[in-house]
């Protein structure tokens, strides 16, 4: 990866950790993500992903621990209070208004933004990263293909300008040409300089284009590197990565 990336820490979790109820999830997690970097977390099916993911977000509370972005902590807001601060997902199936039109959806990932220019500039970025969806712009989302809404889905969280983009399994139930499309486009946007922070099951593809990455089980981290050194971790190709090509 040649993207330029600075030392400077943009967000980071410190010992962060979040319960459903009686059930702990996370357990004294700790993530440090620099400006300009992708930086992904692997895991399988319940290793606390998304849980991760939605502690950042405010969707859920972190029982202990801090969350700081840029400098501000953040663990105390809510969803809302968050994504003005500057971090926006892509979340996992999408999840787009299916009866408004394509247009409608990227606009609406600007609503928390009240430069109609910038508005305007943002979105033509994101047809010029995907021309199919200026072909389609006044077509409602819900009769868009799978490749299609997933490129919706992330043009509407670039709209918002975010600091950070938090990405949720972006290859889940797309075709494997369409997979390496998608990556190829989070190459790209980080190259504009959007910093990314991906939770993903395909490790090789995360692994592919990420700087550095962390893998998590039941909760906790268990390994942390750079991402080169975790596709020749024997540990990581036993647990994640089968034979890599």
């Amino acid at each position: 990866m040649d993207t330029k990336t600075d030392d400077r820490s943009i967000l980071s979790l410190k010992d962060v950790f979040t319960s459903y109820g009686p059930v702990r999830v996370l357990e004294g997690v700790s993530i440090d993500i620099r400006s300009g970097e992708i930086v992904c977390m692997l895991g399988s099916n319940a290793a606390g992903k998304t849980t991760t993911l939605r502690t950042i977000l405010g969707m859920t509370k972190p029982s202990a621990g801090e969350i700081v972005l840029d400098g501000e902590r953040i663990d105390g807001l809510n969803t809302t209070e968050v994504v003005a601060k500057g971090i926006t997902m892509v979340p996992e199936n999408r999840r787009l208004f299916a009866k408004m039109t394509v247009r409608e959806n990227l606009e609406i990932g600007a609503n928390l933004r009240d430069d109609k220019e910038g508005i305007q500039e943002d979105i033509q970025r994101v047809l010029k990263l995907f021309p199919r969806l200026e072909e389609r712009l006044s077509q409602k989302a819900g009769t868009l293909s799978g490749g299609e809404q997933q490129m919706l889905a992330i043009g509407r969280a670039l709209t918002a300008k975010p600091k950070v983009l938090l990405m949720d399994e972006p290859s889940m139930g797309l075709a494997p040409i369409l997979v390496e499309q998608v990556f190829e486009t989070i190459k790209e946007i980080n190259q504009q300089g959007t910093t990314i922070f991906l939770v993903e099951q395909n490790a090789n593809m995360a692994l592919s284009v990420a700087h550095r990455g962390y893998a998590i089980q039941t909760g906790r981290i268990v390994l942390s590197d750079t991402a080169q050194a975790l596709r020749d971790n024997p540990l990581m190709q036993e647990a994640y990565l089968g034979v890599l090509e």
